[in-house]
């Protein structure tokens, strides 16, 4: 893993998540259970965690499995989101991916 560590899995009802390490911290964001998309956008974030990663070997897949599944029922929720406007680039990936599923 290293000092980049990353990863995503599903909670235990269902939901996915992602984490990533930034310098000495790791965040854990935990989506919504209903996502259209296999990549999922910032209003999809349903709870957020975060925890210093400064007392976890991260080279060690262990040390931040468990770090990871004790983050997971801390998450705080994060308040909804008002939609917002499509980006361009959002838009053009919308569209591409039209595109080739229409393939």
């Amino acid at each position: 893993m290293g000092r980049y560590a990353h990863g995503f899995g599903v909670t235990a009802d269902g939901r996915s998540f992602a984490f990533r390490t930034h310098r000495a911290t790791l965040t854990l964001e935990i989506y919504r259970p209903d996502l259209a998309t296999t990549v999922p956008a910032p209003e999809d974030i349903e709870a957020v965690a975060v925890a210093p990663v400064t007392d976890i070997d991260l080279d060690d897949e262990r040390s931040v499995v468990a770090l990871v599944r004790d983050l997971i029922p801390q998450a705080t929720p994060v308040p909804t989101a008002q939609p917002r406007e499509a980006t361009t680039v959002r838009a053009l990936l919308s569209r591409l991916a039209a595109v080739i599923d229409g393939m």
